[in-house]
């Protein structure tokens, strides 16, 4: 059973735009529209996960917030298959080899996340770990 606070449906349309490139022709793939709800070609379920918090909040805190939509893989054709708001999760599907996409995050889902945030809490901040007398050494032995 899936908790509705983590999970909700976005439409995304996407649109191709041909480029010339030095006589070759390119294809650039971009979200063409992106609205809560199932409007749109696809329907992409955006899921919250407690494991991603510091990276929503990053997102949030970075004054341009983006959702990232996993389209197919590079070079291929787009068709959307996923969509994030963590760049963390992105770059790790960028690194798969998949084509990304983004998009403004729309004002609803940033109200969405801060208040999945306030409800979870945000992230704990890593601590360093203090070095324990003698860690990292060889210990002398008694003969």
């Amino acid at each position: 059973m899936t908790d509705s606070h983590n999970l909700r449906p976005l439409g995304v349309t996407l649109a191709a735009r041909e480029h010339r490139i030095q006589g070759f022709r390119a294809t650039q793939w971009q979200v063409a529209s992106l609205a809560p709800g199932g409007q749109g070609d696809a329907t992409l379920w955006l899921q919250l996960t407690m494991t991603e918090r510091a990276a929503y909040r990053f997102n949030l805190a970075s004054g341009n917030p983006r959702l990232f939509v996993r389209a197919g893989f590079a070079g291929g054709p787009a068709e959307p298959t996923a969509i994030t708001a963590s760049q963390d999760v992105a770059a790790d599907w960028l690194d798969g080899e998949q084509q990304v996409l983004e998009a403004a995050m729309p004002l609803a889902i940033q109200v969405w996340i801060e208040a999945y945030l306030a409800r979870h809490g945000e992230a704990p901040m890593e601590e360093r770990k203090k070095k324990r007398k003698g860690a990292g050494r060889a210990r002398e032995m008694d003969t």
